[in-house]
């Protein structure tokens, strides 16, 4: 089965295609992924790998954390299942019925 690795700390100006070699070093790479800001599509400095096994992973791990790719020091760990940031329900929230809506008072 498959595992992914959260990879921090990359360059600006890291691709999919440099960290699908880096990480072919240790095994086979399924997927390469960076993360991009949805407005501008620059990087936000972060991505996953998906490494065929859970051995290669290890071995990624333990082969890069910390290593340095163009300058920066990346840090390489098991990814974590994406937390419910509880998300919110839409709408302006609570607040009362009439009554003052900020502003001077009058």
């Amino acid at each position: 089965m498959a595992t992914k690795l959260f990879i921090g700390s990359l360059p600006f100006s890291a691709t999919e295609d440099q960290l699908r070699e880096m990480f072919a070093q240790s095994g086979t790479v399924v997927s390469a992924t960076i993360i991009t800001d949805k407005f501008s599509g620059r990087s936000r400095g972060f991505g996953f790998v998906e490494m065929n096994s859970e051995e290669e992973a290890k071995a990624a791990v333990e082969k890069f954390n910390g290593s340095a790719m163009e300058g920066r020091n990346i840090v390489v760990n098991e990814a974590r299942p994406m937390e419910d940031r509880g998300g919110s329900k839409g709408g302006f929230g609570g607040g009362s019925r009439g009554g003052s809506r900020g502003g001077f008072n009058r």
